[in-house]
Protein backbone atom coordinates (compact mmCIF):
# COMPACT_ATOMS: atom_id res chain seq x y z
CA UNK A 1 0.00 0.00 0.00
CA UNK A 2 1.04 3.51 -0.62
CA UNK A 3 1.16 5.83 2.26
CA UNK A 4 2.31 9.48 2.44
CA UNK A 5 5.14 9.19 4.74
CA UNK A 6 7.49 6.46 5.56
CA UNK A 7 9.81 7.05 8.86
CA UNK A 8 13.04 5.62 8.97
CA UNK A 9 15.49 4.52 11.79
CA UNK A 10 18.35 2.12 12.21
CA UNK A 11 17.24 0.79 14.94
CA UNK A 12 13.40 -0.79 16.10
CA UNK A 13 12.91 2.26 18.71
CA UNK A 14 14.45 5.13 16.79
CA UNK A 15 11.44 6.80 14.96
CA UNK A 16 9.28 6.20 18.12
CA UNK A 17 11.74 8.27 20.11
CA UNK A 18 12.37 11.22 17.81
CA UNK A 19 9.70 11.53 15.31
CA UNK A 20 6.54 9.64 16.84
CA UNK A 21 4.82 12.70 18.12
CA UNK A 22 4.65 13.88 14.43
CA UNK A 23 3.72 11.11 12.94
CA UNK A 24 0.42 11.11 15.24
CA UNK A 25 0.29 14.79 14.69
CA UNK A 26 0.13 13.93 10.66
CA UNK A 27 -2.08 10.59 11.34
CA UNK A 28 -4.63 13.33 12.57
CA UNK A 29 -4.62 15.18 9.66
CA UNK A 30 -5.86 12.24 7.74
CA UNK A 31 -2.30 11.22 6.24
CA UNK A 32 -0.83 7.42 6.33
CA UNK A 33 2.47 6.55 7.11
CA UNK A 34 4.89 3.45 7.85
CA UNK A 35 7.87 2.48 9.57
CA UNK A 36 11.04 0.60 8.36
CA UNK A 37 13.64 -0.67 10.87
CA UNK A 38 17.06 -1.30 8.71
CA UNK A 39 18.29 -3.34 11.63
CA UNK A 40 16.38 -5.50 14.61
CA UNK A 41 18.69 -4.00 17.47
CA UNK A 42 20.58 -6.92 18.11
CA UNK A 43 23.65 -5.51 19.83
CA UNK A 44 21.72 -3.85 22.21
CA UNK A 45 22.77 -4.39 25.59
CA UNK A 46 19.45 -5.12 26.90
CA UNK A 47 16.76 -7.47 24.77
CA UNK A 48 17.09 -9.63 21.90
CA UNK A 49 16.49 -9.54 18.53
CA UNK A 50 13.32 -11.41 18.74
CA UNK A 51 11.94 -9.33 21.37
CA UNK A 52 12.63 -5.97 20.15
CA UNK A 53 10.90 -6.93 17.28
CA UNK A 54 7.78 -8.06 19.08
CA UNK A 55 7.98 -4.79 21.20
CA UNK A 56 8.47 -2.91 17.40
CA UNK A 57 5.26 -4.35 16.66
CA UNK A 58 3.17 -3.88 19.62
CA UNK A 59 4.47 0.20 19.46
CA UNK A 60 3.64 -0.01 15.64
CA UNK A 61 -0.45 -0.76 16.42
CA UNK A 62 -0.41 1.72 19.45
CA UNK A 63 1.03 4.50 16.75
CA UNK A 64 -0.89 3.28 14.25
CA UNK A 65 1.09 2.92 11.37
CA UNK A 66 -0.09 0.96 8.34
CA UNK A 67 3.02 -1.43 8.17
CA UNK A 68 6.32 -1.79 9.91
CA UNK A 69 8.89 -3.11 7.62
CA UNK A 70 12.43 -4.76 9.39
CA UNK A 71 15.22 -5.21 6.73
CA UNK A 72 17.54 -7.25 8.93
CA UNK A 73 21.15 -5.49 8.16
CA UNK A 74 23.64 -5.98 10.55
CA UNK A 75 23.41 -3.88 14.01
CA UNK A 76 26.26 -1.97 14.23
CA UNK A 77 27.82 -3.15 11.03
CA UNK A 78 25.84 -2.48 7.89
CA UNK A 79 27.66 -0.73 5.34
CA UNK A 80 27.06 2.02 3.30
CA UNK A 81 26.78 -0.58 -0.08
CA UNK A 82 24.64 -1.43 -3.75
CA UNK A 83 23.07 -4.16 -1.47
CA UNK A 84 21.84 -1.51 1.39
CA UNK A 85 20.85 0.98 -0.47
CA UNK A 86 18.61 -1.01 -3.03
CA UNK A 87 16.99 -2.64 0.12
CA UNK A 88 15.83 0.79 1.10
CA UNK A 89 14.82 1.55 -2.48
CA UNK A 90 12.82 -1.07 -3.22
CA UNK A 91 10.88 -0.44 0.22
CA UNK A 92 10.41 3.48 -0.90
CA UNK A 93 9.07 2.48 -4.53
CA UNK A 94 7.01 -0.02 -2.83
CA UNK A 95 4.80 2.25 -0.87
CA UNK A 96 5.87 5.33 -2.84
CA UNK A 97 5.86 7.94 0.49
CA UNK A 98 5.78 12.00 -0.60
CA UNK A 99 7.93 12.22 2.57
CA UNK A 100 10.88 10.58 4.22
CA UNK A 101 11.44 10.80 7.78
CA UNK A 102 14.89 9.38 8.84
CA UNK A 103 17.94 9.51 11.42
CA UNK A 104 20.21 12.57 12.35
CA UNK A 105 22.77 12.95 10.12
CA UNK A 106 24.94 13.28 13.14
CA UNK A 107 24.60 11.09 16.42
CA UNK A 108 26.12 9.57 19.44
CA UNK A 109 25.01 6.18 17.75
CA UNK A 110 27.63 5.88 14.33
CA UNK A 111 24.23 3.98 13.08
CA UNK A 112 22.40 7.06 13.19
CA UNK A 113 24.65 8.88 10.35
CA UNK A 114 24.95 5.74 8.70
CA UNK A 115 21.39 5.34 7.88
CA UNK A 116 21.00 9.12 7.76
CA UNK A 117 23.25 9.03 4.57
CA UNK A 118 21.74 5.39 3.20
CA UNK A 119 18.04 6.46 3.62
CA UNK A 120 18.09 10.10 1.98
CA UNK A 121 20.56 8.50 -1.03
CA UNK A 122 18.05 5.86 -1.20
CA UNK A 123 15.39 8.48 -1.63
CA UNK A 124 17.09 9.73 -4.77
CA UNK A 125 18.12 6.97 -6.79
CA UNK A 126 14.69 5.44 -5.86
CA UNK A 127 13.87 7.91 -9.13
CA UNK A 128 16.06 7.21 -10.89
CA UNK A 129 14.88 4.49 -13.94
CA UNK A 130 17.89 2.87 -14.82
CA UNK A 131 18.04 1.09 -11.04
CA UNK A 132 16.09 -1.64 -11.30
CA UNK A 133 14.45 -2.91 -8.59
CA UNK A 134 11.58 -5.86 -8.38
CA UNK A 135 8.87 -6.61 -5.95
CA UNK A 136 8.49 -10.06 -4.26
CA UNK A 137 6.68 -11.44 -6.58
CA UNK A 138 9.49 -10.60 -9.46
CA UNK A 139 7.48 -7.52 -11.21
CA UNK A 140 9.48 -4.41 -11.35
CA UNK A 141 8.93 -1.54 -9.89
CA UNK A 142 8.51 1.54 -10.93
CA UNK A 143 10.87 4.55 -10.20
CA UNK A 144 9.66 7.10 -7.19
CA UNK A 145 11.39 9.89 -5.55
CA UNK A 146 10.25 11.09 -2.20
CA UNK A 147 9.69 15.15 -2.41
CA UNK A 148 11.13 15.73 0.77
CA UNK A 149 13.58 14.12 3.42
CA UNK A 150 13.27 15.12 7.09
CA UNK A 151 16.29 13.74 9.20
CA UNK A 152 14.64 13.63 13.31
CA UNK A 153 16.98 14.75 15.84
CA UNK A 154 18.08 12.02 18.69
CA UNK A 155 20.20 12.06 21.51
CA UNK A 156 22.50 14.90 20.56
CA UNK A 157 21.35 18.42 20.47
CA UNK A 158 21.56 19.61 17.36
CA UNK A 159 19.88 23.28 15.73
CA UNK A 160 16.74 22.36 13.81
CA UNK A 161 15.26 23.74 10.76
CA UNK A 162 11.63 23.30 12.03
CA UNK A 163 9.86 22.09 14.94
CA UNK A 164 6.67 20.11 15.27
CA UNK A 165 3.81 20.91 17.82
CA UNK A 166 3.33 17.43 19.93
CA UNK A 167 1.64 18.76 22.55
CA UNK A 168 -1.45 17.09 22.45
CA UNK A 169 0.32 14.36 21.40
CA UNK A 170 3.16 13.60 23.98
CA UNK A 171 1.81 11.12 26.13
CA UNK A 172 0.97 8.72 23.39
CA UNK A 173 4.35 9.04 21.94
CA UNK A 174 5.92 7.89 25.15
CA UNK A 175 3.27 5.20 25.60
CA UNK A 176 5.23 4.07 21.90
CA UNK A 177 8.23 4.49 23.57
CA UNK A 178 7.32 2.02 26.63
CA UNK A 179 5.93 -0.43 24.69
CA UNK A 180 9.97 -1.33 24.30
CA UNK A 181 10.18 -2.49 27.47
CA UNK A 182 13.31 -4.59 27.48
CA UNK A 183 14.92 -0.83 26.37
CA UNK A 184 13.43 1.71 29.39
CA UNK A 185 12.65 2.24 32.76
CA UNK A 186 9.59 0.66 33.95
CA UNK A 187 8.51 1.57 37.38
CA UNK A 188 5.71 -1.37 37.20
CA UNK A 189 8.35 -4.28 36.08
CA UNK A 190 11.56 -5.65 37.64
CA UNK A 191 15.13 -4.39 36.13
CA UNK A 192 16.44 -7.12 34.19
CA UNK A 193 19.26 -6.58 32.14
CA UNK A 194 22.71 -4.30 32.42
CA UNK A 195 22.43 -0.74 32.61
CA UNK A 196 22.59 1.38 29.56
CA UNK A 197 22.44 5.12 28.79
CA UNK A 198 18.75 4.93 28.01
CA UNK A 199 17.33 2.17 30.68
CA UNK A 200 17.40 4.62 34.06
CA UNK A 201 14.22 6.92 34.94
CA UNK A 202 16.86 9.58 33.65
CA UNK A 203 16.36 8.78 30.05
CA UNK A 204 12.64 9.45 30.13
CA UNK A 205 13.44 12.55 32.34
CA UNK A 206 15.33 13.84 29.61
CA UNK A 207 12.96 12.71 26.47
CA UNK A 208 10.34 15.02 28.05
CA UNK A 209 12.91 18.11 28.60
CA UNK A 210 14.18 17.68 25.14
CA UNK A 211 10.58 18.12 24.01
CA UNK A 212 9.90 21.16 26.19
CA UNK A 213 13.33 22.87 25.04
CA UNK A 214 12.14 22.04 21.35
CA UNK A 215 8.81 23.57 22.16
CA UNK A 216 9.72 26.48 23.99
CA UNK A 217 11.16 28.42 20.44
CA UNK A 218 8.07 28.50 19.20
CA UNK A 219 5.73 29.16 22.47
CA UNK A 220 4.33 25.13 22.30
CA UNK A 221 4.89 22.83 25.43
CA UNK A 222 6.36 19.87 23.57
CA UNK A 223 7.98 19.39 20.13
CA UNK A 224 9.76 17.44 18.15
CA UNK A 225 13.32 19.19 16.02
CA UNK A 226 13.86 17.82 11.87
CA UNK A 227 16.58 19.10 9.88
CA UNK A 228 15.19 19.30 6.29
CA UNK A 229 18.43 18.04 3.53
CA UNK A 230 17.03 20.77 1.21
CA UNK A 231 15.67 24.16 2.00
CA UNK A 232 11.71 23.64 2.08
CA UNK A 233 9.87 25.70 0.17
CA UNK A 234 7.00 27.45 1.92
CA UNK A 235 3.35 28.57 -0.08
CA UNK A 236 1.67 29.89 2.56
CA UNK A 237 3.10 32.31 5.06
CA UNK A 238 0.08 31.77 7.61
CA UNK A 239 1.28 28.55 8.03
CA UNK A 240 4.07 29.51 9.59
CA UNK A 241 3.81 30.80 13.86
Amino acid sequence: MNVDILAIGAHPDDVELSASGTLLHQADKGHTFGLLDLTRGELGSRGSAELRTQEAQAAAQLLGAAFRTQLDLPDGFFEYSPQSLLAVIRVIRQHRPRIVLCNAPSDRHPDHGKAARLAADACFYAGLLKIETYDDHGKAQQPWRPQSVFHYIQDRHLTPHFIVDITPYFERKMQAILAFRSQFYDPDAPDEGPQTPISSKDFLDFMEAKARIFGRSAQVRYAEGFIASRIPAVSDLFALF
